[in-house]
């Protein structure tokens, strides 16, 4: 067989690579024909099919590693030394395609005039959240003069790049309350209600002061640097991609978060579906399992076929079935009935769980034909 022959079998992309390997290996006539019929046969092999039960096999091949895979909730991602959720938990988040992943976390690559290690400490130190409470030591209510007296570490501001002016700028920013009095001395920061307020108030105004924004960005309250091959990596705890991305020195065609919602507002359902794609693999790879990529491909193609991403459950694909009997099948079996009966909605029975339930023959596999034979007439 030659490549004009199996460009009728193979797509375009494979056809594409067998040319470039044919280039670079230098390959003689007979070696390019073994090549191509060994290419015929393993991508005939890799094909489902006509009337194969496909999303029943993806299910069983996720679902059944997955019952294998620990339960440990946390693990510390390598050198990072930053706890993410990993095993069982994180596939739960991710089909369940939760909002908030419970320990959000981004990996940001920089730039290349940028990769050093200087550098990278220099980006994780922009990135990172600084908190009003980050850079005090025991902050405290003067109920003699009814005031927060607010003392800052000279080491940390020096630490984190700042000054006092800069903090206090920022600090009014950030609070938004017209009714107080801010005043700096050279190690403390004075606050002060212009009307009178209870002592109650006053500490719960503390409270709120403490968790002002003063750097970096927001949500982000872990930084690790770490070198990856050749790579200066940050990694975070905590997500904010949109914002990272505009932080000087970042690679915005690499950096990622495992936030596969964020991922969606930022990229498009494109690189939401592969999130979800890289985000399971990874999982599964680190419990030491092994599933096919095909069924993770098809299980990411229908959680985003229609541009946003759907949990596979009730309030998702599971629920959002053309047919009655097959959402009454996966929960809240009452409920969809009766939505049903008062809409007068029709169920056309042409999927596999439906006709299961009514025990016709479903239309997989052989039972998706109608076959019929017209024997010749016997002539006389």
């Amino acid at each position: 067989m030659n490549l004009k022959e199996a460009t009728s079998i193979l797509p375009p992309k494979i056809i594409d690579d067998l040319k470039n390997n044919f280039k670079e290996f230098k390959l003689t006539k007979s070696q390019k024909q073994r090549v191509i019929k060994k290419t015929v046969e393993l991508y005939r092999k890799s094909c489902y099919e006509p009337g194969e039960a496909i999303g029943v096999i993806a299910a069983q091949s996720i679902s059944e590693p997955a019952t294998q895979m620990t339960m440990r909730t946390f693990h510390i991602a390598g050198a990072a030394e930053i706890k993410v959720t990993l095993g069982l938990p994180r596939l739960v988040e991710i089909f369940d395609a939760r909002r908030t992943p419970k320990t959000p976390t981004m990996t940001v690559y920089l730039q290349r005039n940028y990769n050093t290690m200087e550098k990278a400490h220099k980006v994780a130190g922009d990135i990172q959240e600084t908190t009003l409470k980050d850079i005090s030591i025991d902050p405290a209510v003067d109920l003699l003069d009814m005031r927060i007296e607010i003392p800052i570490d000279p080491d940390i501001l020096k630490e984190r790049s700042l000054d006092i002016k800069k903090v206090i700028e920022n600090l009014k920013e950030s609070i938004k309350i017209k009714d107080i009095k801010i005043k700096a001395t050279k190690e403390k920061i004075l606050i002060k209600p212009k009307e009178d307020v209870s002592i109650k108030q006053l500490q719960k105004l503390k409270t709120k002061i403490l968790k002002s924004h003063i750097k970096g960005v927001k949500g982000v309250s872990e930084v690790r640097v770490s070198k990856k091959n050749s790579d200066w990596v940050i990694t975070t705890l905590g997500s904010n991609l949109s914002k990272v991305l505009l932080v000087r020195g970042v690679d915005t065609k690499r950096t990622t978060c495992n936030n596969i919602h964020e991922v969606l507002k930022v990229f498009g359902v494109e690189a939401a579906r592969q999130s979800i794609i890289d985000n399971v693999i990874d999982t599964l790879e680190e419990g030491g399992l092994d599933v096919d990529k095909r069924h993770i491909l098809l299980v990411a193609d229908v959680m985003t076929a229609d541009g946003v991403i759907k949990a596979i459950g009730r309030y998702g694909v599971a629920g959002a079935k053309g047919s009655v009997l097959a959402r009454a099948n996966f929960e809240e079996t009452i409920k969809h009935l009766t939505k049903a009966a008062i809409k007068a909605e029709v169920d056309k029975l042409e999927s596999i769980i439906e006709n299961i339930m009514i025990n016709q023959v479903a239309p997989v596999g052989t039972g998706m034909f109608d076959l019929v034979f017209k024997p010749k007439p016997k002539s006389d």
